[in-house]
């Protein structure tokens, strides 16, 4: 099945180049549009996209708070990457915070978009680490009292604490498997586990803790 995709953007031009480089794959499949954060939770519902590419600037409702509803309101969301100006803004990282599974800039390269819509839906690996890192470094609150709290109330093991810094350089499970010399299963596994104990969404929010709670330093 390919992977459907909703776009959210209050540009039509945005939107349009959008479609044009994802319809262009194979294992790609558009399924609708909306120009405003507002308008994305009835389309989520109806038509059940795997991926929202939403703009993380909008003039109703941001990606931000659309983010924070859609989570809040929706069963079994869909995986959400925000669509940028700049890379690094405060804005993006507060779209990570609420739970947005990763961010595209809108000069990316067609075979990024691909790359960045066919990484988030797979959710094996964490998109642009590096400037997720950057972010976390920037705008993340590391003495996060919060955050702290909720890693050690995680009591993660050893092997767990290892995958997560593994995860936060953005290895993938493959990667991490080949690391630490054991078999695919058994990361995902481990990462099931560092996920659940943290109570978090997926790999992003988890490494978002890991970076706020100074278990993993951003620089």
């Amino acid at each position: 099945m390919p992977v459907s995709v909703l776009l959210v953007d209050d540009e039509p031009l945005v939107r349009a180049g959008l479609r044009a480089v994802l319809e262009a794959q194979p294992d790609i499949e558009v399924v609708g549009e909306a120009a405003d954060g507002a308008a994305v939770i009835p389309l989520v519902r109806r038509l059940r996209p795997d991926v929202v590419a939403m703009d993380v600037r909008m003039p109703l409702l941001d990606g931000i708070e659309a983010t924070r509803a859609l989570l809040r309101t929706v069963d079994d969301p869909p995986r959400i990457v925000v669509v940028t100006t700049f890379e690094n803004d405060e804005y993006v990282y507060e779209a990570l915070r609420a739970g947005a599974d990763g961010f595209l800039l809108k000069r990316a390269r067609p075979a990024e978009i691909v790359h960045a819509v066919r990484l988030i839906a797979a959710g094996e690996s964490l998109l642009f680490p590096a400037s997720v890192r950057q972010l976390a470094a920037e705008y993340g609150d590391r003495g996060n009292r919060a955050a702290r709290a909720v890693l050690e109330r995680a009591q993660l093991t050893e092997r767990e604490s290892e995958v997560l810094r593994l995860m936060a350089r953005g290895l993938s499970n493959a990667e991490i498997a080949a690391h630490l010399v054991v078999g695919t299963e058994t990361v995902k596994s481990h990462v099931s586990a560092v996920l659940a104990k943290l109570g978090a969404r997926d790999r992003t929010q988890a490494v978002i803790a890991a970076y706020e709670s100074g278990f993993v330093a951003p620089g």
